[in-house]
């Protein structure tokens, strides 16, 4: 059986690790590189950075911060926020990233999808999803809409859907936020992640809501994701990867221990 992957996320706003809820009430967490690095060495098997206001301000992703970040991990490490272009994601893996992270540009210009997989491998395409579920649709989980420029814009797309085009356009993975459980620690949205990941063949990545070891114990054996990610828990002291795992350990999931 294949090890769930415990991911530690940064959104990073000029400069700053920062975290809300829903999107909304940010609040200082730190130094990007200083937290990367931490959260690696108590056990995360990857690092996330996502500049959370590059596509809203219409400019590219910090690639100074980046750097600064990439010189000292020693995990897997993705990049997302202002990607836009071909170039732009040059622009990051030069700067140390092993993965970019699309979400806005993917939506306005899809064929960036397959170019990107297509130089660099699908390995390092990860599409990243914001999702609202529709509460006044008969299906509101199948109904789920995705929204972009950091949760600002609804597309009218269905989750689902887009999942399985950016699949089939040569996506590696899918990181799928929840905004109603985004930084609310009440558990990721289990239902939403097993119909995406009921939907596609590549590794869903669930985030949003990750509060408890028994979140991520659900979202593994009822949500079917491949990976959780989270930030509050991480950056605030409620847990760290290596007592996340170990628990998630006793709970029968499968994960790699840090040495």
């Amino acid at each position: 059986m294949l090890t769930k992957r415990i991911i530690a996320c940064l959104d990073v706003r000029d400069g700053r690790v920062v975290k809300g809820v829903q999107f909304v009430d940010i609040i200082d967490a730190g130094d990007p590189a200083e937290l990367a690095v931490r959260h690696a060495a108590a056990g995360a098997d990857e690092i996330v950075l996502l500049d959370i206001t590059a596509t809203h301000e219409g400019r590219g992703t910090l690639i100074d911060t980046v750097q600064r970040t990439a010189r000292q991990l020693f995990v897997p490490f993705t990049v997302g926020g202002g990607i836009r272009t071909a170039d732009d994601a040059a622009a990051v893996f030069d700067a140390g990233a092993d993965k970019v992270s699309i979400n806005s540009a993917a939506i306005s210009h899809p064929e960036l999808i397959d170019f990107i997989g297509r130089s660099f491998g699908a390995q390092a395409v990860v599409v990243a999803i914001d999702a609202r579920r529709n509460p006044a649709a008969s299906d509101p989980i199948g109904e789920a809409e995705v929204y972009v420029s950091g949760g600002r814009k609804p597309t009218g797309l269905k989750v689902a859907e887009w999942a399985r085009e950016a699949e089939m356009r040569g996506a590696g993975e899918i990181l799928l936020t929840s905004m109603g459980a985004d930084g609310t620690r009440a558990g990721f949205d289990c239902e939403l992640t097993a119909r995406v990941s009921e939907a596609v063949q590549i590794p869903v990545i669930a985030s949003g809501g990750a509060g408890t070891a028994q979140h991520f114990v659900d979202v593994f054996q009822h949500g079917k994701a491949d990976a959780a990610l989270a930030a509050s828990i991480f950056h605030f002291g409620v847990s760290d990867a290596r007592a996340l795992k170990e628990e998630l350990q006793r709970a029968g999931v499968p994960v790699r221990l840090p040495c």
